[in-house]
């Protein structure tokens, strides 16, 4: 999530109350959380194992609850709680804001979009030319729709990550600070579901087309002319490359990567990163063809055991 303005560091350590420790000139031009970091962010750590991590990582400032030497170039601002500053600082910049109406005053929809009756379109949404959004669904705030997208009933789009703390009072969310941007003739269809970022930004690649039931989880980036079946399920913070397919009821787990062209069969479940250019099939997912032979040296598995024991 980047920041309207840059804020001098030194104004956020005199507004959360924190040790100020390293560039005291540095101004942040925005926030995110450790997946999503680029130079001129700030971020947070609260347990010891993880400050290697975040100190090199491009974040230029770091929120954290232990002083420690500051990397050249950074700042470090030292409070109690650093996940709670983090939250407000969010917070302070993406407000919750409830709807009055079914539209938010500040969308931004172009004329030649199509709107049908009983759609939410939330704060500071933008809407392309050529875009038909269906009765009944949902556009969350900030998300951006480009060129001639459709958005058919039931969907929501910009709903927050399923994303928490766990904390000794149990867990506690993180306000989604991120956005969905949906580029141009991409296809949502009906009862699809898609997060927003918890900082950065759910893309949807231009020409892909999900349907029914697909869900998106936070973070995740989509590319160009892919095509998933109904029911579909890809975790937070997942690459996909372009022209990927997946048949019915795929589960992709978070963190991975699927390369350019990969082909996944229905029902497959994804826990590790997969090469473009390849078919798969099975849990947990491997090549195809390797996936048959096990399930056909299994099918013989009784005969097997009947000639080789009972002889």
């Amino acid at each position: 999530m980047k920041f309207p303005e840059p804020i001098p560091v030194r104004e956020l350590a005199q507004k959360t109350g924190a040790e100020l420790i390293g560039n005291q000139g540095l101004q942040a031009t925005g926030i995110n959380e450790i997946h999503q970091v680029q130079e001129g962010d700030i971020t947070f750590v609260d347990v010891r194992k993880y400050f290697k991590k975040s100190l090199s990582s491009a974040a230029s400032v770091i929120l954290l609850n232990e002083k420690t030497e500051c990397p050249p170039g950074k700042a470090l601002l030292v409070v109690d709680d650093p996940f709670r500053v983090y939250n407000e600082i969010v917070l302070e910049h993406r407000p919750v804001l409830p709807l009055s109406s079914n539209v938010s005053d500040t969308a931004n929809i172009d004329p030649t979009a199509i709107v049908e009756p009983n759609v939410i379109i939330g704060h500071h949404v933008t809407i392309g030319p050529g875009c038909r959004i269906h009765a009944n669904a949902v556009i969350g705030e900030y998300s951006v729709l480009g060129k001639n997208v459709e958005v058919q009933s039931g969907a929501v789009i910009g709903s927050d990550a399923f994303y928490f703390k766990r904390t000794e009072a149990g867990y506690q969310p993180w306000r989604s600070g991120g956005r969905v941007i949906i580029e141009d003739d991409v296809l949502i269809s009906s009862g699809c579901t898609i997060n927003k970022g918890v900082s950065g930004d759910t893309i949807i690649g231009a020409g892909s087309k999900l349907d029914c039931q697909v869900h998106i989880g936070h973070d995740v980036v989509i590319g160009k002319n892919c095509l998933f079946a109904a029911q579909v399920g890809i975790g937070g913070n997942t690459r996909v490359e372009e022209e990927v397919v997946m048949y019915g009821q795929v589960g992709i787990a978070q963190n991975l990567h699927i390369g350019k062209q990969a082909v996944i069969l229905a029902k497959s479940g994804v826990s590790k990163d997969l090469e473009g250019k390849k078919i798969y099939f099975g849990y947990p997912a491997k090549e195809a063809r390797m996936a048959y032979r096990e399930l056909a040296a299994l099918r013989h598995l009784p005969e097997f055991y009947r000639n080789f024991y009972e002889k």
